[in-house]
Formats: structure tokens, C-alpha cells, sequence
């Protein structure tokens, strides 16, 4: 009954309001949504919204801090980078720098390793004394001239300086195929020469100054009887054993004074040496100036030489017609030591 009574007055209320609830046409459910609902509704799709933007706000404010990281992180890894490029391009400078140092004191040391070398070619000590056999000794080159520049017209075979002599070696101290005299010898040689050549001859020098090195290889090729290598060329007649009894070896020698020479002519005609009869550095009878077991012809020329070289100035001796001092030596007690070089003495210039 209380529920009837309540239908009929909900029919009254809604009459009163002019609707008609049976008539009414079919509506969607959602506008049955009550206005809560909607604002409901409304407020959920608001903070979805606002969830959905804060989120992808979030993913965006993540990404720009992850960009902003990458960049960070980068630029925190590029700059040490940076820094250690630079840092190995001021080490290569620095290298650099040091390699070129030493290559500036390598090459101020070989410059002075130059200077030095120079000075000791220019300004080398000169000594003189007396050894334990009495002799003067000396390395002073300053009185002595290249015969080459001294007599022009002279032709050299220094036959020390090859290994065709007695010996069969280069002897010790010829470091050039060269002829070194005192200046006073050369002046007399000079004129000579020029007597010589007016004849058709021309000096052919086969040794001059001698330095003291030299003659002790000599002494100490003698003392060696078992080296024969030489013999049937320059003493097929002799034994070793007597070179020194007979004086072709002795410990000193007039050569090493400076104003000795051995010499023989060359013929300008037949473009010849002279034929003298015997060859130079025989240890033999046939050497001697006045031996009489050559030819009449052999003889006569002998004698051009001897004749003009006495004629200006220099002695011969017995035992060698090639060899000639020349009398007035200047050095007559002094033995040298400097070696047969062209850098051991003064150039002449005219």
C-alpha cells in the first residue's frame, strides 16, 4: 500500500513538470550521465590529459637531460681529449725543440771537432832534439820546397812510395808520390835542369828528402835476412847478410838531412830514360860511378850527369852513380822526421 501510494505521488510530481515520461523519444545512455558523473568524467579525462602531457613532459624533460647528459658526458670526454691532444702537440714541439738542439749541438760539435782537426793540420808542435844515439832530430818542414814546384821541368818516380824498390813494400813516411828538398838544394837543381834541358834531357827524380822513419824501415828490413822477396831485382850478387858491413843499409842516411837526391836523365829525343848501364838501388859493383864494365855510350852518360850536377853545387859518392849531395846543406847536423806529403811543406808561388 505505502508503495502505491509513493508511484501515484512520483506521477503527480512529474505531471506537474510537464514531461511525459512513456512519449519521451530513445536517447543515448550518455545522457542519462548525471552532471557529478560528467564532472567526473571530465576531471579523470583532465588528468589523463595532464598525466599524458606530464609524462610525455617527463619522457621529453628525460630525453633534453639525456641529450644534455650526452652532451655533458661528450664534452666532458672530448675536452680531456682536447687537452691531451694539445698536450701531446706541445710534447712533439718539445721534442722538436730538443731534437733540433741536439742537432745544433751535434753539428756545434763537429764544427769543432773541424777547428780542432784543422789546427792540429796547421799548427802542429814543432820539436827538435837530440835522440840517445847523439843525432839531432827534427819535424821542421819549413825550409824545405816540393821539387815539382821548385824545378818544373823535373819528371817524379819515387819509387819509396811503390813497392817496386829493395824492400818490395811502401816504405814508412811516404804518404805521396812527391820529391821534397831543401830550398837552397832546389835552387841549385833548378839549375840543372835548365842546363839539362838545353841539352834535350830532363831530370827523372826517383827520391830526394828521406824522412827518418823510412830509413829505420829500411834497418829493420835488413835485419830480417829471411825476406828475400827483392833479391834476383836489386842484389842477385850479394847475401843479405852483408848490407850493412858493405854500407848499402845504415841506421841514418844523408836523405834524411834533406839536400840528397837520386836521379838519373830522360831523353827528350826518344822520349826514353837514359841508358846508365845498371838500375837504380842495385846493390852492386856495376853501380859505381867508375865502373868499366859497360858500354863506352853507358859510361859517357853517366858522366852529362855527373858533370852537370857537379858543375852546380852537389858532390857524388863512390858507390851509387845516381846519388848526389848537394855540398852546401843547410841542415848538415839534423836528421827530419816530417812525412814525404805535399801537406808537410809551403807551396811555392810565383
Amino acid at each position: 500500500m505505502n508503495a502505491l501510494i509513493a508511484v501515484i505521488s512520483m506521477m503527480c510530481i512529474l505531471s506537474s513538470c510537464g514531461k511525459d515520461i512513456y512519449n519521451m523519444e530513445p536517447v543515448s545512455t550518455d545522457e542519462y550521465i548525471t552532471t557529478e558523473q560528467a564532472t567526473v568524467t571530465e576531471q579523470t579525462e583532465e588528468a589523463t590529459d595532464a598525466s599524458t602531457n606530464s609524462d610525455a613532459d617527463k619522457i621529453k624533460e628525460s630525453d633534453d637531460d639525456g641529450a644534455d647528459k650526452g652532451l655533458s658526458d661528450k664534452k666532458d670526454t672530448e675536452e680531456p681529449e682536447a687537452d691531451n691532444t694539445e698536450k701531446t702537440a706541445d710534447s712533439k714541439t718539445e721534442e722538436a725543440g730538443n731534437k733540433e738542439k741536439t742537432a745544433d749541438s751535434n753539428k756545434e760539435e763537429a764544427d769543432n771537432k773541424e777547428i780542432s782537426n784543422n789546427k792540429n793540420e796547421t799548427t802542429e808542435e814543432v820539436y827538435e832534439y837530440i835522440n840517445e844515439d847523439g843525432k839531432r832530430m827534427s819535424n821542421d818542414s819549413s825550409g824545405f820546397v816540393l821539387i815539382s814546384e821548385a824545378v818544373p821541368d823535373a819528371i817524379l818516380e819515387i819509387r819509396y812510395y811503390s813497392t817496386y824498390n829493395f824492400v818490395g813494400d811502401r816504405i814508412d813516411g811516404y804518404e805521396e808520390p812527391v820529391a821534397i828538398i831543401t830550398k837552397e838544394a832546389a835552387e841549385a837543381l833548378r839549375e840543372v835542369s835548365d842546363e839539362l834541358v838545353a841539352q834535350g834531357y830532363r831530370l827523372k827524380i826517383y827520391d830526394a828528402y828521406r824522412p827518418q822513419p823510412a830509413v829505420s824501415h829500411f834497418v829493420r828490413w835488413a835485419e830480417d835476412i829471411d825476406d828475400t822477396r827483392m833479391k834476383e831485382y836489386f842484389y842477385p850478387e850479394l847475401d843479405k847478410s852483408v848490407l850493412f858491413n858493405q854500407g848499402y843499409i845504415s841506421e841514418y842516411s844523408g836523405h834524411s838531412r834533406g839536400s840528397s837526391v837520386d836521379l838519373t836523365l830522360f831523353d827528350m829525343r826518344t822520349e826514353k830514360e837514359v841508358d846508365m848501364g845498371g838500375t837504380f838501388d842495385y846493390f852492386g859493383e856495376n853501380s859505381h860511378p867508375d865502373y868499366t864494365g859497360i858500354t863506352t855510350e853507358q859510361y859517357e852518360n853517366r858522366m852529362i850527369l855527373r858533370n852537370a850536377m857537379t858543375a852546380h853545387g852537389f858532390k857524388p859518392i863512390s858507390v851509387e852513380w845516381w846519388h848526389f849531395n848537394y855540398i852546401n846543406e843547410p841542415y848538415p847536423d839534423t836528421y827530419f822526421t816530417f812525412p814525404v806529403s805535399s801537406d808537410s811543406v809551403e807551396h811555392v808561388t810565383e
